[in-house]
């Protein structure tokens, strides 16, 4: 403040700008002994300087925080970082952000999340009058310093078709088509991107993709996969860019959907059916990508458990063996030392989803797991993080709705199913969809999709919509042993069955020496009955508890159990 006094006293008519610094990366020495706390608070320092002081304020950090590629010592920029911050520095005092825009997720045949205020945003140039008309309602905004400005039009009902006019300066933009419904984002690794054509069924269910006029998909789409092969010098510098990704917004037809989710395009027109509502769907998957890769990097940094993830990632044994390797492929003409991949932590996060966390939806849809099954530890920790993390991205306590792992002959799998199920107890207002009794012994990409949506569509329509039905499969309670029987009892069952109406199995006993012992079981009521062999004294009991399982119970809406360990306790601790 001294500083600021003492030139203005020498030049009352002088033009201030001060700078919030750039930023300094996990790989600095001291990063966490002190850097990463102390930087935060200086920038906090920083604007509230600039605020007292009535002076601009430039943002030289929120360019390049998802730029690591351009710091090779962590602290200093490439000649290519310094160009942005000159750009940066330039905009903010000539004004000029390259005139009328609006965000990437504004475009015909969009939908806008009903009941909620709409917001409709972008940037311009600064201290320019946007004029902004959603039918026959109209708003005039003026850009900030930095060239964003923001329209906020009344919630709205579900409906349509709508029409939205911007202009400014001489350019106009419109937007034609646009649905009032509910947005699901859908997200996660190969099995939510696997196609509706390749799915059972899929070919006949895009031919009557166009009957579904009221579903809208957005399918952000990867510019070149992550399959066994070196990229090419251009699709490196576009990753490098966070310009990984691409799409619009696109109404139902045979073209658009057998490209997208299988997953997410039966949830969103079981949805639409069920509550006859226009559902808009914004599909951001990558086959491979662990969970890491999906987190924002503040949250990252600041989580002491995982934050060495960021540093020489593809050498870190935090991320999944298989997934470094094939990074290592993809990457093997990257002159970079630093290139950027979406199997790095953070990547899909700062190249994907960040685009979308302005833009109000209903709920999140989930499916990836295969990519950490080597670490469940790890797994039980970053899964709660995600979901802090995307909550926090988007201001709101979404609904968090994701499948469990199927059958596989992978060794890890039970173990990652259990972790799976006792995860959604911790995170509020989630819920998990079985889909271990349709996996492939020998494909971790079951074909079998329809089923699996249809049953995180359970869970969005009691746990968001309201509806009085189950949506959850038996969950075990507590086993308990008198003499040669244990008593196991369930939750979310009246009457407990089987899948096929055949004999229950998939029931193991583990006795106090660490011995399985595959038991038969009898269903009453809600509780399994199961005989212990003479004189054997019982510590935990199992339940689908293979790779590949077929494993059959069920409650009375045929909702299969997940895989679970129980302790068992004696009688006497009831």
């Amino acid at each position: 403040s001294w500083l600021i006094d003492s030139l203005r006293k020498q030049n009352p008519a002088v033009k201030i700008y001060i700078c919030k610094m750039t930023p300094i990366f996990n790989e600095h020495p001291r990063f966490k002994s002190g850097t990463r706390d102390w930087f935060w608070q200086i920038q906090e320092h920083i604007s509230s300087i600039a605020k007292a002081n009535k002076v601009s304020l430039i943002d030289l950090h929120e360019k390049l925080y998802n730029r690591p590629d351009l710091f090779p010592d962590a602290l200093h920029p490439t000649k290519e970082g310094a160009t942005i911050l000159a750009q940066t520095v330039c905009g903010n005092i000539t004004k000029d952000f390259g005139g009328l825009q609006l965000a990437p997720v504004f475009t015909d045949n969009m939908v806008l999340q009903r009941d909620q205020p709409i917001l409709i945003y972008g940037n311009a140039n600064g201290g320019k009058n946007i004029e902004i008309a959603f039918d026959n309602q109209k708003k005039n905004v003026i850009a900030n310093e930095y060239g964003k400005w923001k329209a906020v039009f009344p919630a709205m009902k579900s409906g349509g078709t709508h029409q939205i006019t911007t202009a400014s300066n001489g350019k106009n933009i419109i937007l034609k088509n646009i649905l009032i419904g509910d947005v699901w984002f859908c997200s996660g690794q190969s099995n939510m991107a696997f196609t509706l054509e390749k799915s059972e069924n899929g070919i006949a269910e895009v031919k009557k993709a166009l009957n579904n006029k009221t579903l809208r998909l957005f399918n952000y789409k990867a510019i070149e996969e992550t399959d066994d092969k070196a990229w090419d010098s251009i699709t490196l510098q576009k990753t490098n860019q966070l310009q990984y990704f691409s799409g619009k917004w696109a109404v139902s037809d045979s073209i658009s959907a057998k490209d997208f989710s299988a997953i997410a395009y039966y949830f969103g027109k079981n949805i639409a059916q069920e509550e006859n509502v226009p559902i808009g769907l914004i599909q951001v998957a990558v086959g491979g990508s662990p969970i890491e890769s999906w987190i924002d990097r503040y949250t990252f940094e600041h989580d002491d458990k995982i934050v060495d993830a960021l540093t020489n990632w593809r050498k870190s044994d935090f991320i999944m063996p298989w997934v470094r390797s094939r990074a290592d492929v993809n990457l093997k003409d990257a002159k970079n030392p630093k290139q950027r991949h979406p199997y790095s932590p953070c990547y899909n996060f700062e190249a994907g989803v960040s685009n979308f966390t302005n833009f109000p939806i209903k709920g999140i849809i989930w499916y990836q797991g295969e990519s950490n099954a080597h670490n469940i530890e790890l797994y039980e920790h970053l899964m709660p993080v995600l979901v802090q993390s995307w909550r926090q991205a988007w201001g709101a306590s979404l609904p968090f709705y994701y499948v469990q792992l199927s059958s596989i002959d992978r060794p890890t799998w039970p173990l990652f199913r259990d972790a799976q199920n006792r995860i959604q107890k911790q995170i509020p207002n989630s819920g998990m969809a079985v889909s271990m009794d349709y996996g492939d012994a020998t494909n971790v990409h079951p074909i079998r999709k329809k089923q699996i949506a249809d049953r995180l569509a359970l869970l969005a329509l009691k746990n968001t919509y309201g509806k009085a039905i189950i949506a959850n499969g038996p969950q075990a309670v507590k086993a308990i042993q008198k003499g040669e029987t244990i008593l196991i009892s369930f939750s979310n069952a009246k009457q407990l069955s089987t899948a096929n109406k055949k004999e229950l199995i998939g029931f193991e006993l583990v006795t106090e020496k660490g011995f399985r012992i595959e038991s038969s079981a009898t269903i009453i009521g809600n509780e399994v009955r199961i005989q212990v062999p003479k004189d054997e004294k019982i510590k935990t009991v199992l339940y689908a508890w293979k790779p590949y399982t077929t494993a059959n119970l069920t409650n009375e809406a045929n909702l299969p159990c997940s895989t679970f360990q129980l302790k068992v306790s004696s009688e006497s601790k009831k």
